[in-house]
């Protein structure tokens, strides 16, 4: 039986600020539909006081803010591309394009058609998150996608040199200083200066996961995706510093950053508990990862490693750090999550930066249905078919009728009917039953 020693609040409560949410998303939306350009020039200045003279860099805009960044910053850029452009390329190359004779004289197949357009939407209003840009236009550019777009807002009244040189080197075809929903929507629904894309990436605040949510439809997005999420599950195998360290590293993320201590050891929890408190002491960011651990945070002890698993499966967090003795028995046993990270060499930190792996992932228990960003949310799976044959016509064509039959679809069944007649010989052909003419 799990016993919770520190319960955090309930996340999921709809509270009065999410209407206000939706609402101001929904004027915003409407008003950009109406005012194109003009509209996203004064939400810009509004939120972010921001108003160049052109949202889209110049390719000399480009390079002045790369030569901004250190030659170690830009190797240490060109290090985390390197890792995930490598594993998304993988992941890339085990996407075959199938074609097949799947009966006599019937040939179907797929195809991974990538996107024509993305919109990817860098935060870096609070925190300057470069990674988001390998994570999203490198991505998709592994995917083949032939036009991106990619937008983060200023930061500290200018472009972030080092945002914008992650951009660039991971082959943005437009770089866009332009942040909030004023962003989201000039990409989807276009204006005079910014054509629309099909799909938008990229994670953001409330307002910005609101956006995505309310285009959804007419663009594709990747996920919705709510504050960031961290489950660490542990037994006396590690120390309580090493858990506070994992759980407080993401909880600064947000003030609604939930972060979990899931564990067999009662000790191991309390240790970590008076751990997080020293650590908080003296964490640059305590301010906002003190509210978080005080309100989100959890802690959770079971009684053996079975009831662990179950507990974290109907958690379904983002991100689940395994520090116990047997980790590869969560990878064996576990079905919802968003990533894992296998042992206490490695960590969250290190998949949201550089090890390789993608670090959009779903929250909010999305991943009990979805995976997270990847080179396959930037391809359409499209199938196609093609008959060779007379005889294979015919006799697909007589299952098809009987079946349309069945469903009283007489056009559908006309369809079967006419290449029946066309290509088939019912002498040949004994099992085809037509369409009785009175029915």
């Amino acid at each position: 039986m799990i016993r919770y020693l520190k319960r955090g609040r309930t996340a999921q409560v709809k509270t009065e600020g999410d209407a206000q949410v939706r609402a101001t998303v929904e004027g915003i939306i409407r008003d950009i539909e109406t005012r194109g350009d003009e509209a996203v020039r004064e939400y810009s200045r509004k939120f972010d006081n921001w108003d160049p003279a052109d949202f889209r860099l110049s390719p000399d805009e480009i390079a002045q803010a790369r030569r901004q960044l250190s030659q170690r910053e830009i190797d240490d850029i060109a290090f985390a591309q390197a890792q995930i452009r490598n594993f998304a390329s993988i992941q890339r190359a085990s996407m075959q394009d199938v074609e097949v004779e799947t009966y006599p004289g019937v040939v179907l197949g797929h195809k991974h058609i990538p996107v024509n357009a993305v919109g990817c939407y860098i935060p870096g209003g609070k925190y300057p998150m470069l990674a988001s840009a390998h994570m999203s236009v490198l991505t998709a550019k592994v995917a083949g996608v032939p036009r991106i777009v990619s937008t983060a807002p200023p930061y500290q009244g200018r472009p972030h040199p080092a945002i914008v040189t992650a951009m660039d080197m991971a082959g943005a075809d437009e770089i866009l200083v332009l942040g909030g929903v004023q962003a989201l929507v000039a990409m989807a629904v276009g204006t005079p200066s910014v054509a629309p894309v099909d799909m938008l990436v990229g994670p953001g605040n409330m307002f910005v996961a609101e956006a995505k949510r309310q285009l959804y439809g007419r663009v594709g997005i990747d996920l919705f995706a709510g504050p960031t999420e961290t489950l660490v599950i542990a037994d006396d195998s590690v120390d309580g510093e090493l858990c506070a360290v994992d759980l407080l590293g993401q909880a600064e993320h947000g003030p609604t950053s939930p972060a979990i201590l899931l564990t067999d050891s009662e000790a191991l929890a309390r240790a970590t508990m008076d751990e997080i408190e020293r650590q908080l002491d003296k964490l640059p960011t305590a301010a906002i990862a003190r509210q978080s651990w005080n309100d989100c945070g959890e802690v959770i002890v079971c009684d053996d490693i079975d009831e662990m698993v179950r507990v974290a499966d109907e958690l379904a967090f983002e991100h689940v750090q395994v520090m116990t003795r047997d980790p590869d028995h969560f990878l064996k046993h576990m079905t919802n999550y968003g990533a894992l990270f296998l042992g206490p060499r490695t960590n969250v930190s290190f998949g949201d930066k550089v090890i390789g792996t993608n670090h959009t992932l779903p929250t909010n228990r999305n991943a009990r249905y979805t995976g997270g960003l990847w080179v396959g949310k930037f391809l359409k799976t499209c199938t196609y078919q093609r008959v060779l044959t007379d005889e294979a016509s015919a006799a697909i064509g007589a299952y098809c009728s009987r079946l349309c039959h069945m469903e009283n679809f007489a056009g559908h069944g006309e369809q079967a009917n006419i290449r029946v007649r066309r290509y088939g010989n019912r002498a040949d052909l004994p099992w085809y039953q037509p369409v009785r003419e009175d029915a």
